[in-house]
């Protein structure tokens, strides 16, 4: 009798043991198969390759890397490190991973249209671009305006000469998130090292 009652609890505790695990396992294959991958998981492995950078001589997410100076509208603004929401309320956002100004390759600095880069729809061909960091200062002038679409990441290829694009949104009067990107590219046209590499 008790065999047989020991028996019964064996096999549905085995039964219930087994249906456990095909349930989690089954549950793990259909979350690892549909990854959900957002903009913010992003942003977060992003910054950790910056913080891991510090070593290598790279700014640090926020730091501030110069001066974007704008002759056409007589306005400077602060660059900073990032583009994330908070460092574009402070000014402009330089790309991370993308060259530093000056360096031979593409320099990415974004700006919300109706703070920093107000006006700069006025900005064009033949303008020309400042950027002062600890490194010199670098004169750019304008070759091309693009408007693009939001999701053209065109903008970031790597160039083969020294290149600043500018980004912002566009159109400049749309009411809410606009639906395109005003794009400046310009050319390194001179640089000049620091007063203080000069004295020497």
């Amino acid at each position: 009798m008790w065999r047989k009652i020991i028996s019964v609890v064996l096999i549905f505790a085995g039964v219930t043991i087994t249906s456990y695990n095909l349930y989690w396992l089954n549950k793990g294959f259909s979350a690892s198969s549909q990854p959900d991958i957002r903009p913010s998981d992003f942003k977060v492995s992003v910054e950790t390759i910056q913080t891991e950078e510090i070593d290598k001589g790279k700014p640090v997410l926020g730091e501030k890397i110069g001066v974007l100076t704008i002759p056409k509208l007589n306005r400077s603004l602060p660059i900073f490190e990032g583009t994330n929401a908070e460092i574009l309320k402070q000014g402009v956002g330089h790309f991370t991973h993308s060259a530093l100004p000056g360096e031979k390759n593409n320099s990415v600095l974004s700006g919300h249209r109706d703070t920093v880069f107000r006006g700069l729809g006025n900005v064009g061909i033949n303008d020309n671009l400042i950027v002062t960091t600890d490194d010199g200062e670098y004169l750019y002038k304008i070759r091309k305006v693009r408007i693009v679409d939001q999701h053209d990441r065109t903008v970031l290829v790597p160039k083969p000469k020294s290149t600043l694009t500018v980004t912002t949104c566009y159109p400049f009067g749309f009411i809410g998130n606009a639906p395109k990107r005003y794009i400046l590219v310009a050319d390194l046209l001179s640089q000049q090292q620091p007063k203080k590499h000069q004295a020497h």
